[in-house]
């Protein structure tokens, strides 16, 4: 730079540059607690670092600053080794934005972990506890022309607020880890002088043909108006109603009746209703929000669960949040995808979001698609001192305001998980949960044998974390207890059976976790007592505690790149072969490892009525039924006898019959020389709007397409395009198993193509495309 020529300062190039280089359109007019159609999403073009003095003033010299996209997590990250010494800091998230000053502004944050300064211009705007809840910070100052909205995110251990236990050691001593950042969405709108800041719309007398909607809203209104309600179904409106609104009323509730023709929100058929809600005065609509229910009656009973009057037993998975490569930093279409996962390719009817409340794109998936849920406050193991109980109240009250809409949510959780919390304390967490959503019960799962005494006389469902089989015994679940509602929350993880399942180990530790897990749910299955059974876990999860290995844990049915293992081929298998036939083996075809093939009695999991297997196409005999041994699924797995002369390498076919009928036929072969590389995309159009993103699944497979788990030599990846690569360069499987997989994530622009291209050096080169445009996407199906 010449001598005596002024720096130029970030700041004063983004400003200078303008609003459209930021990505930032003009603000709308309508804001709401929760975002409304007008507000402007934050998305794009922060910029970022390690907090430093003065950072948060409007001259602040932003030269050192990087630009990042929200959601963001504040460190890079592989798919294993985390440390988290690496996002225990203060750190600095600073926009720009435009707008008139003549308005009044809100920005919302969905997520912040762990908490959250927000700064205007300079001054200090608002400050938010707690990393799973959103919150909004009110913005007076705004001028006309370029602001500056600044967020210092502190992601340190040492926090006294949920889940963190700063007295009790370093984050290791909680299951999971908590990376740091703006790691869900953020947006800014301005404030209507006339405001709808919430709105509860419960269903009453589901069951009834008089069944009505009751609304609770609460808005700012400083004068009089009318208060107005649309419930709307597949288009069509179906009721209405409305009442008057004082001059300065804060609450107002009414009925809608008339919903006698409305259909009910099942599992297998998750009919949503939209209710548009508006202030008026006169003609005039003064602010408008829409919020999405279901029509459904759940209950927990001492005879099972209810769902609109018929009995389900309940089978379902824990998932946490987290995800390679990003933290929980992943947009809304990547946390949906789990629920598709979970409800569609794992065949759960219900999921619990644990340890905290997760992310609104996953639960608006679960209504969607049919999943319940089981939601809880933040907190793992233990309780905190009183200003950490204070949080967890606090945390009660967000989750259920921010969540209590949703029909796939059947139970709050609102004790901590498996801590012995004082009766005083979970009674006024009930309490408190009964007052802002009666129509659910409460629970919280216990580890304790003596667990029901800690949970006080008000326990509604009494919820277990069974890890009472011992490893080398028969497994077996605790019996219900008498007198009160009974669910399985946890069972299996890696406290029974291995320390790890993972692609990389024997064949006989994967095939034991999934023997586990059938062997769980059949035992659910044979007592109508027990509601149903939530096994752990889902995916695997970052965490430094008991019986991690490398800073993970591999617990999960699927890997933490969300493909499935072995064990995924049991829930895989309980569907209806109508909708899919599942033919899928618990062995891998594949003889570098076993010269002899699988062996005898090896496992072939199906939904099919009979197994017809063929070697070469020769036919070699029908598999077993093993009813015998899980005599209370749907559908047992089948036995075989699968051991061919050495140094033979034939093709293996499995045809499955349902109902008579030749419904699926897999083939599988033996010749590795054939194997090749594949890269798949979940979706092959995305937003470029920088906050969408999407997985692509890279794996060595052979000729039909059957991942080879047993493949080792890396991989190596190139994008192209305008876009960014959410993972490794290089991908190892011989560590990984076979597959991996990276995410895809579009800059905020113009449209374009990114394309992927994966190499390794014997399975040779395969690529992925996927657009990027102005619309909403869609997936490869």
């Amino acid at each position: 730079m010449a001598e005596g020529k002024p720096r130029l300062t970030r700041r004063g190039f983004l400003a200078a540059s303008g609003a459209a280089l930021l990505g930032v359109a003009a603000v709308g007019s309508a804001g709401h607690a929760a975002p409304g159609p007008d507000s402007v999403r934050l998305g794009d073009f922060w910029l970022f670092g390690r907090y430093a003095d003065g950072c948060t003033d409007l001259g602040f010299d932003e030269l050192d600053l990087s630009p990042v996209q929200l959601p963001h997590c504040v460190t890079p990250l592989s798919w294993t080794g985390w440390d988290p010494a690496s996002w225990q800091d203060r750190w600095i998230y600073r926009k720009h934005f435009t707008a008139t000053a003549a308005e009044r502004f809100t920005a919302r944050f969905d997520g912040v972990m762990t908490t959250a300064s927000v700064f205007l211009n300079g001054t200090l705007a608002g400050t938010h506890e707690g990393g799973y809840l959103p919150f909004e910070a009110e913005l007076p100052g705004v001028v006309d022309g370029d602001n500056v909205l600044a967020v210092v995110v502190d992601g340190r251990w040492a926090l006294d607020v949920p889940p963190n236990l700063p007295r009790a050691g370093g984050p290791s001593v909680i299951d999971f880890y908590q990376p740091a950042g703006i790691y869900r969405p953020a947006t800014i709108g301005p404030v209507p002088r006339t405001r709808l800041a919430d709105v509860f719309a419960r269903p009453v007398d589901v069951l009834s043909p008089g069944r009505s909607l009751h609304l609770t809203c609460t808005l700012d209104a400083p004068a009089a108006a009318q208060v107005t309600a649309s419930v709307r179904q597949a288009g069509r409106e179906l009721a209405r109603g409305g009442a008057p609104v004082p001059p300065g009323s804060r609450t107002v509730e009414f009925d809608v009746g008339g919903l006698g023709a409305v259909r009910l929100w099942d599992v297998e058929d998750p009919a949503l209703c939209e209710v548009v809600v508006a202030v008026r005065s006169g003609a005039a609509v003064l602010d408008q929000r829409t919020v999405r229910v279901g029509f459904r009656d759940a209950k927990f009973t001492t005879d099972g669960f209810f769902l609109n009057g018929r009995r389900l037993k309940l089978v379902g998975l824990n998932r946490h949040q987290w995800y390679p490569f990003a933290g929980g930093a992943m947009p809304g279409r990547v946390q949906r995808r789990d629920a598709e996962i979970l409800r569609r390719e794992l065949n759960c009817t219900m999921v619990r979001c644990s340890h905290y409340p997760q992310s609104s794109a996953f639960l608006d998936a679960c209504d969607e698609l049919g999943l319940l849920v089981w939601e809880e406050i933040p907190g793992w193991g233990r309780v905190g001192d009183a200003a950490w109980q204070r949080q967890n109240l606090r945390d009660v009250s967000g989750m259920i305001t921010r969540d209590r809409n949703h029909p796939s949510i059947v139970v709050w959780g609102t004790r901590v998980n498996e801590a012995n919390g004082t009766t005083a304390m979970y009674g006024r967490t009930g309490q408190l949960a009964r007052q802002l959503d009666p129509s659910r019960p409460t629970s919280g799962a216990l580890a304790s044998s003596t667990g029901a005494r800690f949970a006080g006389s008000d326990v509604e469902v009494l919820a277990y974390n069974d890890y009472t089989a011992r490893r080398g015994a028969p497994f077996q679940l605790r019996p219900p207890r008498a007198g009160v509602p009974y669910l399985v929350t946890e069972t299996i993880g890696t406290l029974a059976g291995a320390r790890a399942y993972r692609r990389t180990d024997q064949a006989a530790a994967q095939q034991l976790q999934a023997e586990l897990h059938a062997k769980a749910h059949d035992l659910a299955a044979a007592d109508d007592r027990y509601c149903g059974l939530l096994a752990w876990c889902a995916f695997d999860y970052p965490s430094g505690w008991q019986r991690s290995v490398g800073g993970s844990k591999y617990a999960g049915v699927s890997d933490f790149f969300r493909i499935p293992k072995p064990a995924a081929a049991f829930y895989a298998s309980q569907g209806d072969p109508r909708t899919r036939a599942v033919v899928e083996p618990g062995f891998a075809w594949d003889f570098t490892a076993s010269p002899s093939g699988p062996g005898r009695d090896v496992t072939i999991w199906s939904n099919c009525d009979r197994l017809l297997l063929f070697l070469d196409d020769r036919p070699i005999g029908e598999a077993r039924s093993r009813r015998a041994d899980f005599p209370h699924l749907q559908h047992p797995p089948f036995a075989v006898d699968l051991v061919v002369p050495l140094g033979q390498r034939p093709q293996l076919r499995i045809d499955g019959y349902a109902g008579g009928e030749l419904v699926v036929s897999r083939r599988f072969s033996g010749d590795r020389s054939r194997d090749v590389l594949s890269c798949v995309p979940d979706d092959t159009r995305l937003r470029a709007d920088g906050a969408d993103a999407t997985r692509v699944v890279v794996s060595a497979v052979d000729r039909f397409g059957t991942l080879r788990a047993g493949a080792t030599g890396k991989v190596t990846l190139a994008l192209t395009g305008p876009g960014e690569l959410v993972g490794d360069p290089t991908l190892d499987f011989g560590a990984t198993g076979g597959a991996a997989a990276v995410w895809l994530r579009p800059f905020a622009g113009p449209p374009g193509v990114l394309t992927l291209t994966a190499k390794h050096e014997t399975l040779g080169t395969a690529t992925a495309t996927v657009s990027a445009d102005g619309s909403e996407g869609g997936s490869r199906s």
